[in-house]
């Protein structure tokens, strides 16, 4: 079925009346049997642990090919009907969700609820925690939201993730005292999508392999659909492969901006979601310091920041008091010299150039700057086990991968990383490319060393390793991989798993 929408249809694209899904199992091979399953006791024993509110969420989602007006320029994509950019689905710590998915694109899917600690059969990972969702199929995801935040979801299956197919999630605290007035959900994203390729023609693009193009300075230059001398200090160099035409706030780029309307001194929680495919974004609001006061759903110790940059995959949750005026909301795609803008309006006078500028004064912040709260942070304890996931690879032969391989989805177990439930396990990432990466768990989320952040997604710099340490608490076969849609569809991902007993 196909459906033609303008953008702003698909981005308020409403709920749907939840149909009924058969569930999907899951196949094991004889070398997966020492380990835990999606489908297990095990699971089902940590899902039943967690606290309940007795309220259930339903809500209908159907992938399907339309297409949507981005400020003038027709692009066919393929996107959710039933949620969108700004269209979340949204409940409460403890609530059941239930979801039931239909699939009408001509290409299997899934859903992946990126960042919650969720069961292990509801991650929505094709052929290791359930069978992709076949073209006319359906899929029923139901389980228990597990901790407030921002949150989003998006396929799992290829690159599907850079099309349209994304929505964010918001868990709320109705305990949490918000010192704030009003809420921005805010969807940064990189768009190329029936514009001048499909995701899929540029991965196998890139698949041919290119010249490593680390260190040149003369600015980024296209060269097919790719790029080649997009730099960044802030990311350690390279600082993508992919050139986008467009970058968008809640599905508008900067030719058509979105407008948030506010009155002058009221606090806004801004919730941030970087949702692209390539692309790291410095974040900021014109003449606005943000106070930031969490990171992928977890509260920090509050920070003020001029500015923020979020890898692929990251939320932070921002506070901001409104000046009086109109402003411009800033996203700048670090090392592409673009950018994704949209307005803050509080007051009369015209609206803000498209090309207006974030100011550089002081250095945006990043995780390093951050600390979480007491409430969040992980007791003290020494590690039980260190896994090592170095990160290997380059653009010459487009062979990304986790320790020298590269992972084979219709083998999504064959060099599993075992751990043991209970312990504390250590996560180092160790970049030995020449390319940044923002590296993501699934299931968990791990605190970055010295007291730092509670996150699930974290730039990794090149040359550079990252420690972070999080508690096994959440049986079953979890997915670790960079969120660069392109390095992780290369094969930049492996399996970190329970064993049984």
């Amino acid at each position: 079925m196909h459906t033609d929408l303008n953008r702003r249809q698909f981005l308020a694209a409403g709920a749907l009346t939840l149909t009924a899904a058969g569930l999907a199992g899951c196949t094991s091979t004889s070398k997966t049997t020492s380990f835990v399953g999606p489908d297990s006791a095990a699971v089902e024993k940590a899902e039943s642990k967690r606290r309940r509110t007795g309220t259930t969420v339903q809500r209908a989602l159907t992938a399907e090919p339309t297409t949507v007006d981005l400020a003038g320029k027709e692009a066919k994509t393929w996107a959710f009907t039933g949620a969108s950019a700004t269209e979340p689905i949204r409940g409460n710590i403890g609530d059941t969700l239930k979801v039931a998915l239909t699939n009408d694109l001509p290409d299997p899917t899934t859903v992946h609820w990126h960042g919650l600690a969720l069961r292990n059969d509801m991650d929505g990972v094709p052929n290791l925690t359930q069978k992709p969702v076949e073209p006319g199929g359906a899929f029923s995801y139901e389980f228990v939201l597990p901790h407030a935040g921002t949150y989003w979801f998006h396929p799992h299956v290829g690159v599907q993730q850079d099309r349209g197919l994304y929505a964010p999630l918001i868990i709320d605290d109705p305990n949490e005292k918000g010192d704030y007035d009003q809420e921005w959900i805010i969807v940064l994203d990189d768009w190329l999508d029936g514009v001048i390729a499909t995701p899929d023609q540029v991965m196998k693009e890139l698949g041919k392999g290119m010249m490593d193009h680390g260190g040149m300075d003369m600015g980024p230059m296209r060269m097919g659909n790719t790029l080649m001398g997009a730099t960044s200090p802030l990311l350690g160099g390279d600082a993508g492969d992919v050139y986008y035409p467009l970058y968008l706030i809640n599905g508008r780029p900067a030719a058509d901006p979105e407008t948030f309307t506010a009155k002058p001194g009221q606090k806004i929680r801004l919730r941030i979601i970087n949702a692209g495919g390539d692309t790291a974004f410095r974040f900021g609001v014109a003449e606005h310091p943000l106070t930031i006061t969490h990171t992928d759903g977890y509260p920090i110790q509050p920070f003020e920041a001029e500015s923020v940059v979020l890898g692929m995959g990251e939320r932070y949750d921002a506070v901001i008091t409104a000046g009086d005026g109109a402003f411009a909301v800033v996203a700048e795609a670090l090392g592409k010299q673009d950018q994704a803008v949209a307005v803050l309006r509080t007051g009369s006078g015209s609206a803000p150039a498209k090309d207006a500028k974030l100011p550089q004064t002081k250095a945006p912040a990043t995780a390093a700057d951050l600390k979480a709260i007491d409430a969040v942070a992980l007791p003290q304890r020494a590690a039980d086990r260190t896994l090592v996931l170095e990160l290997t690879g380059g653009m010459e032969k487009y062979d990304w991968a986790i320790n020298g391989k590269r992972m084979d989805m219709e083998q999504p177990m064959r060099d599993a990383l075992g751990l043991k439930e209970g312990e504390r396990v250590a996560l180092e990432f160790k970049n030995s490319t020449k390319m940044w990466h923002p590296m993501h768990l699934h299931g968990h989320t791990y605190q970055h060393p010295g007291g730092g952040p509670r996150k699930d997604t974290s730039i990794v710099l090149p040359g550079k390793t990252l420690r972070v340490e999080f508690d096994a608490d959440n049986p079953g076969r979890w997915l670790s991989h960079c969120h660069n849609v392109y390095h992780g569809g290369a094969g930049m991902m492996t399996t970190i798993a329970y064993q049984q007993g």
